[in-house]
């Protein structure tokens, strides 16, 4: 990493830093978040993590959950450490559009900027710049920073925890074609220095509601739709899904990789409609590039098999909106 000297120089005196990720945080997110605050902590500075909204109820085992700081909910407290901060540590996105409410504040700070990221196309400009998009997870980029900065040795098992999550999570459990040996060497190296995989694994994937495994029944017989001429298949979750299974943030996480799993299909989505919004998430195998969909049709972007985007349309022009172009470039995609 050739900017950790930089880095390394600017934090030989003790500073004032602000740890922040995207919105609707995620294990990698978090993951990488709390493993890099407990590193800088460490080190001896004085460091505060800041997230935009709430994140799911299965990632709030990790070590330093507590501490961390709701923007919506602390937004007077979080503007004052924003303002003050020497460093913002800018995790898991690549532009400040994707820290919502926050943005008005982080994007104008006087701090300066670490970019930590894997998503394509970078929009921030930072001082100190730890973007690869060859990377499987912002959590081995944390985990290379680290080792570049002081050595293995310094992952701590809170460290190693976090970042076994953020990673596991981000290679769909080491399935994604992201998965490369490398990151293998950094699980056997994560498990060396304490991490308990198998208490990770089952705090993230096997811990639910009574709530969320009835949706999990009622969004399979009812809410997933499938094309079978264009191998195509999504979900559209409404509102009042939301209300009558009592869902919490989190709650439809990986329900998309369903859809994905149904042999013979290339292409997954899911339409969420919830707090006026409709959000899609869309995976792939295989050579269609559902980032460039997003990005074309739904204000989106992300990785070439897994991204995501948003409509201002009803939900229900949202859904004919989606299938009518998800056909058409199907199509586009086979008669090259």
């Amino acid at each position: 990493m050739e900017d950790i000297q930089s880095l390394k120089d600017f934090l030989q005196l003790p500073r004032k830093i602000v740890i922040t990720t995207h919105a609707n945080p995620d294990a990698d997110a978090l993951g990488s978040s709390l493993g890099l605050y407990h590193f800088l902590i460490n080190l001896g500075h004085e460091v505060k993590t800041i997230v935009p909204n709430s994140y799911p109820d299965f990632l709030e085992w990790m070590p330093g959950n507590s501490l961390v700081i709701n923007y919506e909910k602390s937004k007077e407290e979080a503007d004052k450490l924003l303002n003050e901060a020497e460093l913002l540590f800018c995790l898991d996105f690549s532009g400040f559009g994707r820290i919502k409410s926050m943005k008005v504040v982080a994007a104008q700070i006087a701090a300066k900027v670490a970019l930590v990221d894997h998503h394509l196309n970078p929009e921030i400009e930072p001082d100190f710049d730890f973007w690869n998009d060859k990377s499987a997870a912002t959590a081995e980029l944390i985990f290379d920073l680290i080792a570049d900065y002081s050595g293995k040795e310094a992952i701590t098992r809170d460290i190693a925890e976090c970042l076994y999550a953020g990673v596991m999570t981000d290679t769909g459990s080491f399935k994604h074609n992201s998965t490369t040996s490398k990151v293998h060497r950094m699980v056997a190296d994560l498990i060396d220095l304490g991490a308990d995989v198998n208490k990770v694994s089952r705090l993230i994937y096997d811990t639910n509601s009574l709530h969320r495994l009835k949706f999990l029944g009622h969004a399979l017989a009812e809410r997933l739709k499938v094309i079978e001429a264009s191998r195509v298949a999504y979900f559209v979750i409404e509102e009042e899904d939301f209300k009558d299974f009592k869902l919490k943030q989190g709650d439809t996480e990986g329900l998309v990789n369903y859809a994905l799993s149904i042999k013979g299909i290339v292409v997954a989505a899911i339409i969420i409609d919830r707090e006026n919004e409709i959000k899609l998430s869309f995976r792939s195998v295989g050579d269609f590039a559902v980032n460039k969909f997003a990005e074309e049709y739904f204000s989106g972007g992300g990785h070439k098999n897994a991204s995501g985007g948003m409509s201002e349309l009803s939900l229900e022009e949202t859904e004919q909106k989606f299938k009518a172009l998800i056909e058409k470039d199907i199509l586009k995609t086979r008669v090259k």
